[in-house]
């Protein structure tokens, strides 16, 4: 399965579509200037310990405060605020060879018997934050590679679940004993199933490098403050899916088109070359198609290839997916049949659209009733099977006896929403819109004004995929000809899904940048 990684970066957000032999089955958006992201480590102070929900509301130096409950101190948090306390007062430089670790706390215990207010702690964030809500913390620390993850003072050595060769997790217990450093535990990832002794202790190396940095921004830290980032998104999908099958990384931005090869590099040499950037006129999301597989994906009613379609709805408190069987099921077939036909066909899509809204909480799936109690296993089996390639954790409940299956999956951040429908910016609803004529003449006094009295070589136009054919239709005969004719410059005419049918922009000057009048 080829893999293609689309990186559109503008203003101050990049978006990232994931291709799956051409399909979008992954899109994230991040803010460039984000201040807390999953994966960020702080140093931080407990501003308030709450024994009745027993947590503590933490102050990480953000707007919102962290939320840390008890279940995620962590059984060595003891240790943590030990190291904490002998790094900033100079006795180690985190080296934890000869560290001794404190006992572990209880794990049915209370937080005020942990934690008090004003204390310094090292929190990680878990989960963005959502709504009102502010960022779920952990202060059990990971650091996650290509192929591990690093947990200091853990010491225990496991793998993967979905690595299910006895042999190969013998090979990789075995290995991974013998390459993790003292007072470290180490989690084999299921991308480390066959990869070399070599290649593992690279990665634990670079790994105990980011605890080597993250001890020295330590020493002279001031709560709260962070203290580690997390790879910007693009890299962190990098680190976690790169394999052979990639067959490009398309970015639109040179520096992130160099930060993301010389991050291949280091993980992947061999893979270098499938990194480029894309300088053309078109918007990177429209040369790829990803544009219009958004529009038609994350619509509230999604078409199957079968004529039936599914409905995705979200509530406060879950998201509701319907399936219906449309009015192309087949004649040939019995009603149970054509249920377990439509019903497989909408799971495949539904497991897609878990991944590409990254959907998560509770999630309630209305399939069409079957009778036959061996046709609602096959659903379930097959449902997990499409899930199998999810990153996020989710477990998968039977269905009932009135066809509803529910699905809890990990959410870590907002749900993206796109919005696939459009008001017309210039009727405001009413319906009726200015003569595309009208539009034109517009158009054209805008040139008029920028080849006559500012003498622009030339200039490149900006507008909606409709407009821009009716504008090229005919060639000699077109406008954008006849443009030429009267001005006797070239105007290229650039087509911009974005864009709406009644806007336009221009671009050009010596650094062929937007004009605005």
């Amino acid at each position: 399965m080829t893999k293609e990684l689309i990186v559109n970066t503008k203003n101050s957000m990049v978006e990232l579509a994931l291709l799956e032999e051409g399909r979008l089955v992954e899109f994230h958006q991040e803010k460039t200037d984000s201040k807390v992201g999953v994966g960020d480590i702080f140093l931080a102070k407990i501003s308030k310990v709450t024994p009745g929900l027993n947590a503590s509301f933490v102050n990480i130096g953000q707007k919102k405060e962290g939320f840390l409950h008890y279940s995620d101190l962590g059984p060595k948090i003891k240790s943590f605020q030990k190291f904490i306390t002998a790094v900033q007062a100079g006795e180690i430089d985190g080296d934890l060879d000869n560290f001794e670790q404190e006992p572990e706390i209880d794990k049915n215990g209370a937080i005020n018997e942990v934690l008090k207010r004003s204390e310094l702690i090292l929190v990680q964030v878990t989960k963005e934050p959502i709504s009102t809500k502010g960022p779920r913390l952990s202060s059990e620390i990971s650091f996650a590679g290509r192929f591990t993850v690093l947990v200091p003072f853990s010491k225990q050595v496991s793998i993967s679940r979905k690595i299910k060769d006895p042999d190969k997790r013998e090979r990789l217990l075995s290995l991974l004993k013998e390459l993790c450093p003292p007072n470290f535990g180490i989690i084999a990832r299921t991308a480390s199933e066959n990869q070399s002794e070599e290649d593992l202790r690279k990665d634990i190396e670079n790994l105990k490098q980011k605890w080597t940095l993250l001890s020295k921004a330590l020493q002279s830290a001031k709560a709260p403050t962070r203290i580690f980032n997390e790879l910007v998104k693009s890299l962190s999908i990098l680190r976690d899916l790169l394999t052979d099958s990639f067959e490009k990384i398309v970015t639109n931005n040179a520096e992130t088109a160099s930060e993301i090869k010389t991050y291949v590099y280091e993980i992947a040499p061999e893979l270098k070359n499938i990194v480029e950037h894309y300088n053309g006129k078109k918007p990177i999301f429209d040369k790829f198609k990803v544009t219009k597989q958004m529009k038609f994906l994350f619509g509230t009613n999604v078409s199957l290839s079968n004529g039936s379609y599914i409905v995705i709805e979200h509530t406060e408190a879950m998201n509701v997916i319907d399936v219906n069987s449309g009015n192309k099921v087949s004649a040939q077939a019995n009603q149970e049949k054509n249920a377990l036909m439509v019903n497989i066909a909408a799971l495949d899509e539904i497991s897609r659209q878990l991944r590409l809204r990254d959907l998560g909480g509770i999630i309630i799936i209305d399939f069409i009733d079957m009778k036959k109690a061996e046709n609602r296993k096959l659903i379930l089996e097959r449902m997990r099977e499409a899930m199998s390639t999810d990153r996020a954790k989710h477990t998968i409940l039977s269905l009932t006896k009135f066809g509803l299956m529910q699905i809890t999956r990990q959410r870590v951040r907002p749900p993206i929403n796109i919005e696939t429908v459009e008001p017309c910016p210039t009727c405001n609803g009413l319906g009726m819109i200015d003569s595309p004529l009208l539009i034109l003449d517009d158009i054209e006094d805008d040139l008029d004004y920028f080849f006559g009295e500012l003498n622009y070589k030339s200039i490149r136009l900006s507008v909606h995929p409709f407009v821009e054919a009716y504008i090229k239709k005919g060639w000699l005969n077109s406008i954008q000809f006849k443009w030429f004719k009267r001005f006797k410059k070239w105007v290229d005419i650039i087509p911009d899904s974005s864009v709406n049918i009644t806007d336009f922009k221009y671009f050009g000057g010596d650094d062929g940048g937007e004009l605005k009048l």
